[in-house]
């Protein structure tokens, strides 16, 4: 709720007949580079994620549940 009226607070300044094309393009370039900030640390965190290895050891023991339906068991 509180983003939808900053979202809105944004929209009517840029409408705004007083707003320069300066101000809009200012505000433009600084989501771009936040976007592309953003972009790459996503791309960093998923390529330096660990995959898991054969010796890697589950952090609970897996049972399978009696309680689960016909697809989900295999008996």
């Amino acid at each position: 709720m509180e983003q939808q009226f900053k979202l809105r607070q944004i929209e009517d300044a840029l409408r705004n007949p007083e707003t320069s094309k300066e101000d809009i393009i200012i505000v433009f370039m600084a989501l771009q580079r936040q976007c592309f900030t953003l972009s790459n640390c996503v791309s960093n965190l998923v390529a330096k994620w660990p995959t898991p290895t054969s010796q890697d050891q589950p952090t609970i023991e897996e049972v399978i549940s009696k309680y689960g339906t016909s697809s989900e068991t295999k008996d």
